[in-house]
Protein backbone atom coordinates (compact mmCIF):
# COMPACT_ATOMS: atom_id res chain seq x y z
CA UNK A 1 0.00 0.00 0.00
CA UNK A 2 2.58 2.19 1.05
CA UNK A 3 4.35 3.31 -2.11
CA UNK A 4 6.49 6.12 -1.35
CA UNK A 5 10.12 4.55 -3.05
CA UNK A 6 8.00 5.87 -6.93
CA UNK A 7 9.14 9.06 -5.87
CA UNK A 8 13.09 8.00 -5.72
CA UNK A 9 13.74 8.31 -9.77
CA UNK A 10 17.22 6.16 -8.80
CA UNK A 11 15.16 3.07 -7.28
CA UNK A 12 17.13 0.54 -8.86
CA UNK A 13 14.48 -2.81 -9.62
CA UNK A 14 16.64 -6.05 -9.99
CA UNK A 15 13.63 -8.21 -10.93
CA UNK A 16 12.05 -6.26 -13.97
CA UNK A 17 14.68 -8.17 -16.61
CA UNK A 18 18.00 -9.71 -16.93
CA UNK A 19 19.74 -6.82 -15.12
CA UNK A 20 18.84 -4.01 -12.82
CA UNK A 21 17.22 -0.89 -14.33
CA UNK A 22 15.66 1.64 -12.59
CA UNK A 23 11.39 2.28 -11.76
CA UNK A 24 10.39 4.72 -14.43
CA UNK A 25 13.00 3.36 -17.33
CA UNK A 26 10.93 0.01 -17.02
CA UNK A 27 7.75 -0.99 -18.82
CA UNK A 28 7.14 -3.52 -16.31
CA UNK A 29 4.51 -3.18 -13.91
CA UNK A 30 6.76 -3.24 -10.42
CA UNK A 31 5.79 -2.56 -6.81
CA UNK A 32 8.75 -1.92 -4.15
CA UNK A 33 8.29 -3.06 -0.66
CA UNK A 34 10.95 -1.51 1.72
CA UNK A 35 12.95 -2.77 5.22
CA UNK A 36 11.64 0.51 6.35
CA UNK A 37 8.07 0.13 5.08
CA UNK A 38 7.59 -3.41 6.62
CA UNK A 39 8.60 -1.64 10.10
CA UNK A 40 6.57 0.87 10.07
CA UNK A 41 3.75 -1.96 9.04
CA UNK A 42 4.55 -3.87 12.22
CA UNK A 43 3.41 -6.98 10.05
CA UNK A 44 4.53 -10.02 11.06
CA UNK A 45 4.05 -11.99 8.34
CA UNK A 46 5.18 -11.45 4.69
CA UNK A 47 1.68 -12.08 3.01
CA UNK A 48 -0.16 -9.46 5.48
CA UNK A 49 1.72 -6.79 3.97
CA UNK A 50 1.53 -8.09 0.34
CA UNK A 51 -2.20 -8.74 0.37
CA UNK A 52 -2.13 -4.72 0.48
CA UNK A 53 -0.47 -4.22 -3.37
CA UNK A 54 -2.90 -3.89 -6.38
CA UNK A 55 -3.33 -6.96 -7.82
CA UNK A 56 -2.95 -9.36 -5.33
CA UNK A 57 -5.52 -11.37 -3.16
CA UNK A 58 -4.54 -14.01 -0.83
CA UNK A 59 -6.03 -16.93 0.39
CA UNK A 60 -4.87 -18.53 3.81
CA UNK A 61 -6.08 -21.62 5.71
CA UNK A 62 -6.16 -20.39 9.22
CA UNK A 63 -3.24 -18.59 11.18
CA UNK A 64 0.39 -18.49 10.47
CA UNK A 65 1.71 -21.67 9.25
CA UNK A 66 -1.50 -22.80 7.73
CA UNK A 67 -1.21 -22.96 3.98
CA UNK A 68 -1.50 -19.44 2.45
CA UNK A 69 -1.10 -18.34 -1.87
CA UNK A 70 -1.37 -15.24 -3.51
CA UNK A 71 -3.05 -14.64 -6.84
CA UNK A 72 -1.92 -11.44 -8.73
CA UNK A 73 -4.24 -10.25 -11.38
CA UNK A 74 -6.84 -13.25 -10.48
CA UNK A 75 -4.17 -15.65 -11.46
CA UNK A 76 -3.74 -17.96 -8.68
CA UNK A 77 -0.25 -19.87 -6.85
CA UNK A 78 0.55 -21.98 -9.94
CA UNK A 79 1.04 -18.90 -11.81
CA UNK A 80 3.40 -16.69 -9.59
CA UNK A 81 6.93 -17.58 -9.45
CA UNK A 82 8.74 -16.74 -5.82
CA UNK A 83 12.38 -15.90 -5.61
CA UNK A 84 13.94 -15.54 -2.40
CA UNK A 85 17.47 -13.91 -2.50
CA UNK A 86 17.54 -15.91 -6.50
CA UNK A 87 16.50 -19.03 -5.26
CA UNK A 88 13.11 -20.06 -6.41
CA UNK A 89 11.30 -21.71 -3.89
CA UNK A 90 8.63 -22.93 -5.31
CA UNK A 91 7.02 -26.54 -3.65
CA UNK A 92 8.53 -29.12 -6.15
CA UNK A 93 6.32 -31.79 -4.71
CA UNK A 94 3.55 -29.76 -3.87
CA UNK A 95 0.47 -30.50 -6.31
CA UNK A 96 1.12 -27.12 -8.31
CA UNK A 97 4.85 -25.91 -8.20
CA UNK A 98 3.93 -22.57 -6.07
CA UNK A 99 5.40 -21.56 -2.62
CA UNK A 100 3.30 -21.64 0.50
CA UNK A 101 3.72 -18.14 2.22
CA UNK A 102 1.94 -19.40 5.70
CA UNK A 103 5.23 -19.31 7.58
CA UNK A 104 7.59 -16.53 6.31
CA UNK A 105 7.83 -13.49 8.69
CA UNK A 106 9.43 -9.95 7.98
CA UNK A 107 12.04 -11.01 10.67
CA UNK A 108 15.04 -11.02 7.71
CA UNK A 109 13.75 -9.44 4.72
CA UNK A 110 14.97 -6.10 3.64
CA UNK A 111 13.29 -5.85 0.29
CA UNK A 112 10.56 -7.26 -1.73
CA UNK A 113 10.14 -6.50 -5.26
CA UNK A 114 6.19 -7.37 -7.01
CA UNK A 115 6.35 -8.02 -10.49
CA UNK A 116 2.76 -8.26 -12.29
CA UNK A 117 2.31 -9.53 -16.10
CA UNK A 118 3.47 -12.34 -17.78
CA UNK A 119 7.30 -13.13 -17.02
CA UNK A 120 7.80 -16.53 -18.78
CA UNK A 121 10.67 -15.12 -20.92
CA UNK A 122 12.53 -14.15 -18.12
CA UNK A 123 11.80 -16.22 -15.37
CA UNK A 124 10.54 -19.91 -17.51
CA UNK A 125 7.31 -21.58 -16.73
CA UNK A 126 4.40 -20.47 -13.92
CA UNK A 127 5.07 -16.50 -14.30
CA UNK A 128 2.21 -16.06 -16.08
CA UNK A 129 0.41 -14.36 -13.31
CA UNK A 130 3.72 -12.67 -11.87
CA UNK A 131 6.93 -13.29 -10.01
CA UNK A 132 7.54 -12.23 -6.14
CA UNK A 133 11.58 -11.27 -5.86
CA UNK A 134 12.08 -11.47 -2.08
CA UNK A 135 15.53 -10.23 -0.56
CA UNK A 136 16.90 -11.09 3.06
CA UNK A 137 18.83 -8.46 5.07
CA UNK A 138 22.52 -7.35 3.57
CA UNK A 139 25.23 -5.01 5.44
CA UNK A 140 24.35 -1.16 5.05
CA UNK A 141 27.35 0.71 5.14
CA UNK A 142 30.09 0.13 6.08
CA UNK A 143 31.33 -1.77 9.50
CA UNK A 144 29.26 -4.40 11.67
CA UNK A 145 25.70 -3.69 12.55
CA UNK A 146 23.55 -5.83 14.98
CA UNK A 147 19.77 -6.25 14.92
CA UNK A 148 17.34 -7.83 17.44
CA UNK A 149 13.28 -8.46 17.87
CA UNK A 150 11.52 -9.64 20.41
CA UNK A 151 7.69 -10.09 19.71
CA UNK A 152 4.81 -11.44 22.14
CA UNK A 153 0.93 -11.11 21.71
CA UNK A 154 -2.63 -13.08 21.44
CA UNK A 155 -2.70 -16.43 20.91
CA UNK A 156 0.28 -16.80 23.04
CA UNK A 157 2.20 -15.93 20.35
CA UNK A 158 6.31 -15.05 20.31
CA UNK A 159 8.72 -14.57 17.97
CA UNK A 160 12.57 -13.82 18.43
CA UNK A 161 14.98 -12.53 16.03
CA UNK A 162 18.77 -11.84 16.20
CA UNK A 163 20.84 -10.98 13.29
CA UNK A 164 24.49 -9.18 12.13
CA UNK A 165 25.55 -7.75 8.97
CA UNK A 166 29.14 -6.22 7.83
CA UNK A 167 30.88 -4.85 5.04
CA UNK A 168 34.61 -5.16 5.71
CA UNK A 169 37.04 -4.40 3.10
CA UNK A 170 36.66 -6.62 0.70
CA UNK A 171 34.69 -8.83 2.75
CA UNK A 172 30.64 -8.60 3.29
CA UNK A 173 28.24 -10.83 5.28
CA UNK A 174 24.59 -11.09 7.03
CA UNK A 175 23.11 -13.66 9.46
CA UNK A 176 19.99 -13.92 10.68
CA UNK A 177 17.95 -16.65 13.12
CA UNK A 178 14.46 -16.04 13.40
CA UNK A 179 12.33 -18.20 16.08
CA UNK A 180 8.71 -18.12 15.77
CA UNK A 181 6.12 -19.69 17.86
CA UNK A 182 2.30 -19.69 18.79
CA UNK A 183 -0.83 -21.71 20.25
CA UNK A 184 -2.38 -20.03 17.36
CA UNK A 185 -6.73 -20.57 16.37
CA UNK A 186 -8.47 -22.86 14.76
CA UNK A 187 -7.68 -23.35 10.98
CA UNK A 188 -11.12 -24.38 10.51
CA UNK A 189 -13.79 -21.58 11.23
CA UNK A 190 -14.71 -21.17 14.84
CA UNK A 191 -17.73 -19.81 13.36
CA UNK A 192 -18.79 -23.59 12.31
CA UNK A 193 -18.08 -25.20 15.59
CA UNK A 194 -14.60 -25.69 15.59
CA UNK A 195 -13.20 -24.88 18.64
CA UNK A 196 -9.49 -27.04 18.59
CA UNK A 197 -6.45 -24.15 18.17
CA UNK A 198 -3.95 -24.75 15.56
CA UNK A 199 -0.80 -24.01 16.79
CA UNK A 200 3.19 -23.17 14.66
CA UNK A 201 6.80 -23.58 15.79
CA UNK A 202 9.20 -22.93 13.52
CA UNK A 203 13.41 -21.69 13.29
CA UNK A 204 14.59 -20.13 10.09
CA UNK A 205 18.71 -18.94 9.16
CA UNK A 206 19.37 -17.22 6.26
CA UNK A 207 22.66 -16.09 5.35
CA UNK A 208 24.87 -14.77 3.03
CA UNK A 209 29.03 -14.14 2.21
CA UNK A 210 30.30 -12.22 -0.31
CA UNK A 211 34.01 -11.66 -1.39
CA UNK A 212 35.17 -8.94 -3.72
CA UNK A 213 37.71 -9.78 -6.04
CA UNK A 214 41.13 -7.96 -7.16
CA UNK A 215 39.68 -7.91 -10.74
CA UNK A 216 36.30 -6.01 -10.21
CA UNK A 217 34.61 -9.50 -9.96
CA UNK A 218 32.64 -10.76 -6.72
CA UNK A 219 32.17 -14.29 -5.51
CA UNK A 220 29.58 -15.11 -2.81
CA UNK A 221 27.10 -17.72 -1.57
CA UNK A 222 23.67 -17.28 0.22
CA UNK A 223 20.93 -19.24 1.36
CA UNK A 224 18.42 -20.29 4.33
CA UNK A 225 17.36 -23.31 5.99
CA UNK A 226 13.99 -23.31 8.39
CA UNK A 227 11.99 -26.74 9.92
CA UNK A 228 8.56 -25.82 11.08
CA UNK A 229 5.69 -27.58 13.19
CA UNK A 230 2.76 -26.57 11.86
CA UNK A 231 -1.33 -27.90 13.12
CA UNK A 232 -3.70 -27.75 10.42
CA UNK A 233 -7.38 -28.70 9.74
CA UNK A 234 -8.34 -31.21 7.15
CA UNK A 235 -10.49 -30.28 4.18
CA UNK A 236 -13.52 -32.46 2.45
CA UNK A 237 -15.47 -31.31 4.77
CA UNK A 238 -13.51 -28.87 6.51
CA UNK A 239 -13.21 -29.33 10.16
CA UNK A 240 -10.78 -29.55 13.41
CA UNK A 241 -10.70 -33.65 13.49
CA UNK A 242 -9.13 -35.36 16.13
CA UNK A 243 -6.30 -35.60 16.67
CA UNK A 244 -4.27 -33.17 15.60
CA UNK A 245 -2.85 -32.89 11.85
CA UNK A 246 0.20 -31.83 12.02
CA UNK A 247 2.80 -31.67 8.87
CA UNK A 248 6.69 -31.34 10.02
CA UNK A 249 8.50 -29.49 7.13
CA UNK A 250 11.85 -29.24 6.97
CA UNK A 251 12.97 -26.87 3.70
CA UNK A 252 16.84 -25.87 2.76
CA UNK A 253 17.75 -23.45 -0.12
CA UNK A 254 21.71 -22.94 -1.26
CA UNK A 255 22.48 -20.24 -4.16
CA UNK A 256 26.44 -19.56 -5.11
CA UNK A 257 27.72 -16.88 -7.71
CA UNK A 258 30.72 -15.61 -9.00
CA UNK A 259 30.91 -12.19 -11.26
CA UNK A 260 33.44 -11.69 -13.87
CA UNK A 261 34.19 -8.52 -15.81
CA UNK A 262 35.67 -10.70 -19.28
CA UNK A 263 36.85 -7.59 -21.07
CA UNK A 264 33.88 -6.64 -23.40
CA UNK A 265 31.34 -8.98 -21.44
CA UNK A 266 30.06 -9.12 -17.74
CA UNK A 267 29.66 -12.46 -16.84
CA UNK A 268 27.72 -13.96 -13.97
CA UNK A 269 27.72 -18.30 -13.31
CA UNK A 270 25.30 -18.95 -10.77
CA UNK A 271 24.25 -22.60 -8.96
CA UNK A 272 21.35 -22.84 -7.02
CA UNK A 273 19.96 -25.98 -5.40
CA UNK A 274 16.52 -26.23 -2.99
CA UNK A 275 14.89 -28.86 -1.11
CA UNK A 276 11.66 -29.44 0.59
CA UNK A 277 10.16 -32.27 3.10
CA UNK A 278 6.59 -32.35 4.39
CA UNK A 279 5.87 -34.76 6.97
CA UNK A 280 2.21 -34.69 7.41
CA UNK A 281 0.76 -37.21 9.96
CA UNK A 282 -3.21 -37.34 11.47
CA UNK A 283 -5.58 -36.00 8.43
CA UNK A 284 -8.73 -38.61 8.81
CA UNK A 285 -10.36 -36.61 5.98
CA UNK A 286 -10.31 -37.29 2.12
CA UNK A 287 -9.70 -40.95 2.58
CA UNK A 288 -6.97 -40.51 5.39
CA UNK A 289 -4.20 -38.57 4.78
CA UNK A 290 -0.35 -39.61 6.50
CA UNK A 291 2.33 -38.98 3.56
CA UNK A 292 5.46 -37.72 3.18
CA UNK A 293 6.36 -35.37 0.05
CA UNK A 294 10.01 -34.97 -0.86
CA UNK A 295 11.48 -32.22 -3.24
CA UNK A 296 14.66 -31.26 -4.91
CA UNK A 297 15.69 -28.67 -7.69
CA UNK A 298 19.07 -28.36 -8.79
CA UNK A 299 19.92 -25.16 -11.47
CA UNK A 300 22.76 -23.70 -12.86
CA UNK A 301 22.96 -20.57 -14.99
CA UNK A 302 25.32 -18.25 -17.04
CA UNK A 303 24.19 -14.55 -17.79
CA UNK A 304 26.21 -12.20 -20.23
CA UNK A 305 26.23 -8.58 -20.79
CA UNK A 306 27.74 -6.76 -23.42
CA UNK A 307 27.25 -3.11 -24.51
CA UNK A 308 26.29 -2.65 -28.30
CA UNK A 309 26.49 1.18 -28.17
CA UNK A 310 25.94 3.91 -26.15
CA UNK A 311 22.19 3.50 -26.20
CA UNK A 312 21.97 -0.13 -26.04
CA UNK A 313 23.03 -3.70 -24.64
CA UNK A 314 22.33 -7.11 -24.78
CA UNK A 315 22.07 -9.31 -22.30
CA UNK A 316 21.99 -12.96 -22.62
CA UNK A 317 22.51 -17.04 -21.78
CA UNK A 318 21.90 -20.20 -20.38
CA UNK A 319 20.44 -22.14 -17.55
CA UNK A 320 19.58 -25.79 -16.75
CA UNK A 321 16.98 -27.19 -14.31
CA UNK A 322 16.59 -30.11 -12.90
CA UNK A 323 13.49 -31.21 -10.52
CA UNK A 324 12.53 -34.14 -9.03
CA UNK A 325 9.48 -35.12 -6.11
CA UNK A 326 8.26 -38.25 -4.41
CA UNK A 327 5.18 -39.29 -2.48
CA UNK A 328 4.83 -41.99 0.37
CA UNK A 329 2.06 -42.97 2.61
CA UNK A 330 -1.97 -43.42 2.39
CA UNK A 331 -2.51 -41.64 -0.63
CA UNK A 332 -0.54 -44.36 -2.55
CA UNK A 333 2.92 -43.56 -4.10
CA UNK A 334 4.07 -41.09 -6.61
CA UNK A 335 7.58 -40.17 -7.81
CA UNK A 336 8.92 -37.74 -11.42
CA UNK A 337 11.26 -35.87 -12.39
CA UNK A 338 11.72 -33.55 -15.14
CA UNK A 339 14.94 -31.33 -16.64
CA UNK A 340 14.54 -28.35 -18.58
CA UNK A 341 17.44 -25.89 -20.41
CA UNK A 342 16.83 -23.02 -21.54
CA UNK A 343 18.19 -20.27 -23.83
CA UNK A 344 17.59 -16.24 -23.78
CA UNK A 345 18.33 -12.70 -24.84
CA UNK A 346 17.27 -9.27 -23.89
CA UNK A 347 17.84 -6.85 -26.15
CA UNK A 348 17.46 -2.91 -24.00
CA UNK A 349 17.93 -0.10 -26.45
CA UNK A 350 17.23 3.25 -25.61
CA UNK A 351 16.31 5.48 -28.76
CA UNK A 352 16.22 8.70 -26.96
CA UNK A 353 16.22 10.27 -23.48
CA UNK A 354 12.98 9.87 -22.73
CA UNK A 355 12.43 6.11 -24.10
CA UNK A 356 13.45 2.64 -23.25
CA UNK A 357 12.55 -0.23 -24.73
CA UNK A 358 13.70 -3.87 -23.90
CA UNK A 359 12.56 -7.30 -25.83
CA UNK A 360 13.58 -10.60 -24.16
CA UNK A 361 13.44 -14.33 -25.77
CA UNK A 362 13.29 -17.13 -24.11
CA UNK A 363 13.46 -21.07 -25.49
CA UNK A 364 13.31 -24.29 -23.13
CA UNK A 365 13.57 -27.66 -23.82
CA UNK A 366 12.09 -29.82 -21.95
CA UNK A 367 12.59 -32.89 -21.31
CA UNK A 368 8.57 -34.01 -21.52
CA UNK A 369 7.26 -31.42 -23.32
CA UNK A 370 10.00 -30.65 -26.47
CA UNK A 371 10.44 -26.86 -27.29
CA UNK A 372 8.77 -23.64 -25.41
CA UNK A 373 9.45 -20.54 -26.49
CA UNK A 374 7.99 -17.42 -25.15
CA UNK A 375 8.78 -13.49 -25.63
CA UNK A 376 8.30 -10.12 -23.50
CA UNK A 377 8.66 -6.54 -25.38
CA UNK A 378 8.86 -3.70 -22.29
CA UNK A 379 8.20 0.00 -22.75
CA UNK A 380 8.74 3.11 -21.49
CA UNK A 381 8.11 6.92 -22.26
CA UNK A 382 8.37 9.78 -20.26
CA UNK A 383 7.41 12.80 -22.41
CA UNK A 384 8.07 15.00 -19.43
CA UNK A 385 9.58 15.01 -16.15
CA UNK A 386 5.78 14.57 -14.72
CA UNK A 387 4.70 11.82 -16.53
CA UNK A 388 5.99 7.86 -17.21
CA UNK A 389 3.94 5.94 -19.74
CA UNK A 390 4.79 1.78 -19.59
CA UNK A 391 3.46 -1.05 -21.78
CA UNK A 392 4.40 -4.68 -21.98
CA UNK A 393 3.06 -7.71 -24.05
CA UNK A 394 4.01 -11.17 -23.28
CA UNK A 395 3.40 -15.01 -24.40
CA UNK A 396 3.93 -17.03 -21.11
CA UNK A 397 3.29 -20.97 -20.44
CA UNK A 398 3.12 -22.95 -17.22
CA UNK A 399 4.37 -26.87 -17.35
CA UNK A 400 2.02 -29.36 -15.97
CA UNK A 401 3.78 -29.54 -12.18
CA UNK A 402 5.75 -33.31 -11.11
CA UNK A 403 2.05 -33.93 -9.58
CA UNK A 404 -0.10 -33.43 -12.33
CA UNK A 405 1.91 -35.75 -14.21
CA UNK A 406 3.10 -38.03 -11.55
CA UNK A 407 1.21 -38.06 -8.55
CA UNK A 408 -1.47 -40.34 -7.43
CA UNK A 409 -3.81 -38.14 -9.74
CA UNK A 410 -1.69 -37.04 -12.47
CA UNK A 411 -2.18 -37.87 -15.56
CA UNK A 412 0.97 -37.93 -18.16
CA UNK A 413 -0.88 -36.82 -21.22
CA UNK A 414 -1.42 -33.05 -20.08
CA UNK A 415 0.22 -30.08 -21.95
CA UNK A 416 1.66 -26.92 -21.17
CA UNK A 417 -0.62 -23.62 -20.42
CA UNK A 418 -0.34 -21.26 -22.54
CA UNK A 419 -0.76 -17.34 -22.03
CA UNK A 420 -0.78 -14.04 -23.39
CA UNK A 421 -0.97 -10.65 -21.60
CA UNK A 422 -1.27 -7.17 -22.00
CA UNK A 423 -0.50 -4.33 -19.32
CA UNK A 424 -1.00 -0.34 -20.43
CA UNK A 425 -0.08 2.23 -17.64
CA UNK A 426 0.25 5.73 -17.02
CA UNK A 427 1.86 7.76 -13.87
CA UNK A 428 1.55 11.33 -13.05
CA UNK A 429 3.63 13.07 -10.63
CA UNK A 430 2.28 16.34 -8.94
CA UNK A 431 5.53 17.50 -7.17
CA UNK A 432 7.47 15.88 -5.00
CA UNK A 433 4.93 13.98 -3.01
CA UNK A 434 1.98 13.24 -5.15
CA UNK A 435 1.64 10.73 -7.88
CA UNK A 436 -1.38 8.78 -9.21
CA UNK A 437 -0.90 5.78 -11.49
CA UNK A 438 -3.18 3.49 -13.53
CA UNK A 439 -2.26 0.60 -15.03
CA UNK A 440 -5.15 -1.75 -17.25
CA UNK A 441 -4.22 -5.29 -17.78
CA UNK A 442 -5.22 -8.63 -19.92
CA UNK A 443 -4.53 -12.15 -19.78
CA UNK A 444 -5.91 -15.08 -21.32
CA UNK A 445 -4.76 -18.96 -20.79
CA UNK A 446 -5.43 -21.83 -22.88
CA UNK A 447 -5.32 -25.50 -21.84
CA UNK A 448 -6.21 -24.83 -18.21
CA UNK A 449 -5.16 -27.72 -15.96
CA UNK A 450 -8.18 -28.69 -13.79
CA UNK A 451 -8.67 -31.54 -10.93
CA UNK A 452 -11.87 -33.46 -11.45
CA UNK A 453 -9.87 -36.77 -10.87
CA UNK A 454 -7.49 -37.32 -12.70
CA UNK A 455 -6.18 -33.90 -13.67
CA UNK A 456 -7.63 -32.43 -16.98
CA UNK A 457 -6.92 -29.90 -19.75
CA UNK A 458 -9.82 -27.29 -19.85
CA UNK A 459 -11.21 -26.55 -23.13
CA UNK A 460 -11.59 -23.17 -23.52
CA UNK A 461 -9.76 -20.15 -22.98
CA UNK A 462 -9.94 -18.58 -19.45
CA UNK A 463 -9.88 -14.62 -19.69
CA UNK A 464 -8.82 -12.19 -16.80
CA UNK A 465 -9.04 -8.35 -17.33
CA UNK A 466 -9.09 -5.11 -15.12
CA UNK A 467 -7.51 -1.86 -13.76
CA UNK A 468 -5.02 -0.77 -11.01
CA UNK A 469 -4.75 2.66 -9.69
CA UNK A 470 -2.25 3.51 -6.81
CA UNK A 471 -2.26 6.82 -5.23
CA UNK A 472 0.05 9.10 -2.97
CA UNK A 473 0.24 12.17 -1.33
CA UNK A 474 1.23 14.13 1.67
CA UNK A 475 -1.26 15.84 4.04
CA UNK A 476 1.28 17.37 5.96
CA UNK A 477 4.69 17.83 6.44
CA UNK A 478 4.28 14.81 9.02
CA UNK A 479 1.63 12.66 7.30
CA UNK A 480 0.83 11.11 4.15
CA UNK A 481 -1.85 8.55 3.01
CA UNK A 482 -1.51 5.85 0.15
CA UNK A 483 -3.40 3.14 -1.24
CA UNK A 484 -4.70 1.39 -4.47
CA UNK A 485 -7.72 0.28 -6.22
CA UNK A 486 -8.25 -2.87 -8.23
CA UNK A 487 -10.99 -4.31 -10.30
CA UNK A 488 -10.61 -7.70 -11.88
CA UNK A 489 -13.16 -9.66 -13.86
CA UNK A 490 -12.66 -13.02 -16.08
CA UNK A 491 -14.37 -15.70 -17.47
CA UNK A 492 -14.18 -18.94 -17.86
CA UNK A 493 -16.68 -20.86 -21.02
CA UNK A 494 -16.30 -23.71 -19.38
CA UNK A 495 -17.55 -22.91 -15.45
CA UNK A 496 -18.42 -25.76 -13.55
CA UNK A 497 -18.01 -26.35 -9.33
CA UNK A 498 -15.30 -28.52 -10.41
CA UNK A 499 -12.95 -25.40 -11.21
CA UNK A 500 -14.60 -22.66 -9.82
CA UNK A 501 -11.83 -21.67 -8.40
CA UNK A 502 -9.98 -20.49 -11.73
CA UNK A 503 -11.88 -17.48 -11.02
CA UNK A 504 -11.88 -16.87 -7.10
CA UNK A 505 -10.29 -13.49 -6.61
CA UNK A 506 -12.08 -10.28 -5.46
CA UNK A 507 -14.19 -8.18 -8.39
CA UNK A 508 -12.89 -5.37 -6.42
CA UNK A 509 -10.11 -4.77 -4.04
CA UNK A 510 -9.22 -1.37 -2.42
CA UNK A 511 -6.37 -1.11 -0.02
CA UNK A 512 -5.79 2.72 2.07
CA UNK A 513 -2.61 3.32 4.52
CA UNK A 514 -2.40 6.47 6.70
CA UNK A 515 1.23 7.12 7.88
CA UNK A 516 2.38 9.81 9.83
CA UNK A 517 4.24 10.99 13.18
CA UNK A 518 1.98 12.03 16.53
CA UNK A 519 4.60 13.32 18.21
CA UNK A 520 8.98 13.83 17.73
CA UNK A 521 9.24 10.21 18.94
CA UNK A 522 5.65 8.63 18.40
CA UNK A 523 4.95 7.13 14.65
CA UNK A 524 2.13 5.42 13.52
CA UNK A 525 0.42 3.38 10.69
CA UNK A 526 -2.89 2.74 10.59
CA UNK A 527 -4.29 0.98 7.32
CA UNK A 528 -7.69 -0.24 6.08
CA UNK A 529 -8.61 -2.84 3.02
CA UNK A 530 -11.70 -3.80 1.66
CA UNK A 531 -12.58 -6.58 -0.65
CA UNK A 532 -16.17 -7.20 -2.42
CA UNK A 533 -17.46 -9.62 -5.15
CA UNK A 534 -15.64 -12.83 -4.76
CA UNK A 535 -17.85 -15.35 -6.25
CA UNK A 536 -18.63 -18.46 -3.22
CA UNK A 537 -16.87 -15.92 -0.46
CA UNK A 538 -18.40 -12.69 1.35
CA UNK A 539 -17.12 -9.17 1.30
CA UNK A 540 -15.23 -8.20 4.22
CA UNK A 541 -13.52 -4.83 5.65
CA UNK A 542 -10.70 -5.34 8.10
CA UNK A 543 -8.30 -2.55 9.48
CA UNK A 544 -4.78 -3.18 11.41
CA UNK A 545 -2.73 -0.59 13.23
CA UNK A 546 0.72 -0.32 14.79
CA UNK A 547 2.03 2.73 16.83
CA UNK A 548 5.86 2.59 17.27
CA UNK A 549 7.85 4.82 19.99
CA UNK A 550 11.71 5.61 19.54
CA UNK A 551 13.22 4.87 23.50
CA UNK A 552 16.08 5.47 21.89
CA UNK A 553 18.36 5.78 18.70
CA UNK A 554 18.79 2.45 18.89
CA UNK A 555 15.71 1.03 20.32
CA UNK A 556 12.00 1.00 19.15
CA UNK A 557 8.71 0.18 20.98
CA UNK A 558 5.64 -1.08 19.17
CA UNK A 559 2.24 -1.95 19.31
CA UNK A 560 0.02 -3.61 16.41
CA UNK A 561 -3.63 -4.31 16.56
CA UNK A 562 -4.93 -6.55 14.41
CA UNK A 563 -8.61 -6.84 13.28
CA UNK A 564 -9.00 -3.36 14.62
CA UNK A 565 -13.03 -3.92 14.31
CA UNK A 566 -12.93 -7.66 15.42
CA UNK A 567 -14.46 -8.30 11.88
CA UNK A 568 -15.52 -12.43 10.95
CA UNK A 569 -14.27 -12.75 7.25
CA UNK A 570 -12.81 -15.77 5.60
CA UNK A 571 -9.97 -15.89 3.02
CA UNK A 572 -10.20 -19.53 1.94
CA UNK A 573 -14.19 -21.16 2.28
CA UNK A 574 -14.67 -22.97 5.64
CA UNK A 575 -11.22 -21.26 7.15
CA UNK A 576 -11.02 -18.73 9.72
CA UNK A 577 -9.17 -15.25 10.46
CA UNK A 578 -7.87 -13.57 13.69
CA UNK A 579 -10.10 -11.92 16.03
CA UNK A 580 -8.60 -8.88 17.27
CA UNK A 581 -5.54 -9.56 18.37
CA UNK A 582 -2.58 -7.15 20.50
CA UNK A 583 0.93 -7.96 19.80
CA UNK A 584 4.25 -6.26 21.77
CA UNK A 585 7.44 -5.95 20.44
CA UNK A 586 11.25 -4.32 20.88
CA UNK A 587 13.28 -3.84 18.31
CA UNK A 588 16.98 -2.98 18.33
CA UNK A 589 19.75 -1.91 16.59
CA UNK A 590 23.82 -1.92 17.42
Amino acid sequence: AQAQSVFDLDEIVFSAGFGETTLEETGATVSVVTREELEASGETRVIDYIARLPGVDVRARGPIGSLTSVSIRGAGQNYVRVLVDGIDVSDVSGPQSAFDFGSLTTADISRIELLRGGQSAVYGSEAIGGVINITTRRAEGDGVQQFATIEAGSYNSFRGSYGVAADIGALDYAFSLTRTQTDGFSAADENSGNSEADGFKSNRLSFSVGHDLADGGRVGVNGFVENARIEFDEQFPVSDGTPDEVSFNDSLGLRTFLELPTGAIDSTFAATYYEIDRDVRGSTGFGGSNNRYTGERIGLSYLGRTDLGPNANLRFGLDATRETFTQSGDFGPGAGENEVVGAFGELAWSPSSDIDIATTLRYDDHSQFGGLTSGRITASWRPNADWVIRSSAAQSYRAPSLYELYGPFGSNTLTPEESRSLDLGVERRFGADTFLRATAFYNETDNLIDFPFPYAQVPGTVRRRGVEVEFGTAITANWRVDGNYTVTTGENPTLTAGNAWNLEFPGNDVSVTLSGEITERLSTTLSMQSVRNRPTLADYTVANASFTYAISDAVDAYLRIENLQDTEYQLSRGYGTSDRAFYLGLRSRF
